[in-house]
């Protein structure tokens, strides 16, 4: 009878099922994943751990909706922060003799009715915009996020009252609210039309914030913390909300483009910003009524407006399709 080589011992396995898988020591590591292959630490496994947040960054990437509204957002902050790199003069600098003249050297969007360079109009305005957009964002967001993270988390009588002071200020028409406000406002700056819409658009945010930190905090590992004893604030901070910000973060990307054409429409009123400020709003309703006679006046910063509300509406679309794993 041969006789039994050690190494064979080796190779021998048991299958848990009977049998037996005879593999020799050599076979075994061919069949071992290559250097940078797949499951080997390569660039498709890196061997750490996905995140929600990795995978909504690799989807946004590959996402030409969202890269090219980013664009477009890139150039209005860029001309907001540093509008005379793009445009010549001062926005308040008229001359009568070529009131509602069309394009010209100096003026490639031609004047409007006090004869202003609408060009440079249009390019000072996005500032206005912009800073009005984002200041009234935020300050939705930590309010809203903050009340409702509150009432979701303990419940009982405090989200009962939220609740119902949500339901108050759901009742207020947006515009109407608008024109009684701020029409006893003499400021002409833009805090009084952030603080407008930080008012009115908290409950929006808050009701978000409280269905998502209801759901989260339903998960084991929330319950686990508690019965570790850990305290309410570090389960907050810590375990539900960097679990509960997503839906947040898309309600507000979406509504930012909706503060600035709520901002343009009370400026149009007249209870917005108010000349001399700058505002596509202010230019909108002064152009208005010579809009037969001098139409690029109207269409400029109407345009302008337009796509700026369209390009964040898109890349909260974007963000809400890559953080939301139902819809890859």
């Amino acid at each position: 009878m041969p006789e039994r080589r050690p190494e064979q011992d080796g190779a021998i396995a048991g299958t848990g099922m009977g049998g037996a898988m005879d593999f020799a020591t050599s076979e075994a590591t061919t069949l071992a994943p290559a250097p940078g292959g797949p499951g080997a630490g390569g660039a498709a496994d890196t061997g750490r751990p996905r995140s929600l947040w990795s995978d909504a960054w690799r989807e946004l990437r590959r996402n030409p909706v969202f890269l090219l509204s980013a664009l477009v957002i890139l150039f209005l902050v860029f001309i907001s922060l540093w509008p005379s790199a793009i445009a010549p003069g001062s926005p308040l600098s008229c001359d009568l003799a070529k009131a509602q003249d069309g394009p010209g050297p100096g003026a490639p969007f031609g004047y409007d009715g006090q004869g202003c360079n609408v060009y440079t109009r249009t390019v000072y305005g996005a500032r206005t915009s912009v800073t009005v957009g984002v200041c009234a964002t935020l300050g939705v967001a930590l309010l809203g996020s903050v009340l409702g993270a509150l009432a979701g988390f303990f419940g009982g009588v405090w989200d009962s009252v939220l609740s119902r002071g949500t339901d108050i200020f759901f009742a207020i028409p947006v515009v109407l609210g608008g024109l009684v406000l701020l029409s006893v406002v003499t400021s002409n700056t833009v805090w009084p039309v952030i603080g407008f819409m930080v008012l009115l658009g908290w409950p929006q945010i808050s009701r978000i914030a409280r269905g998502s930190v209801i759901t989260v905090q339903q998960n084991d590992y929330v319950q686990a913390a508690r019965a570790l004893g850990a305290s309410h604030s570090r389960i907050l901070l810590r375990h539900i909300a960097p679990n509960a910000v997503a839906p947040v973060i898309v309600v507000a990307t979406i509504a930012l483009g909706t503060y600035i054409a709520l901002e343009a429409t009370l400026s149009y009123l007249g209870v917005g910003l108010k000349p001399p400020s700058v505002s596509w709003g202010i230019d909108i309703s002064a152009a208005s009524p010579y809009v037969r006679n001098a139409p690029h006046a109207l269409l400029w910063p109407a345009g302008a407006l337009a796509v700026t509300v369209l390009a964040f509406i898109m890349l909260g679309d974007a963000v809400r399709d890559a953080l939301d794993p139902k819809l890859r």
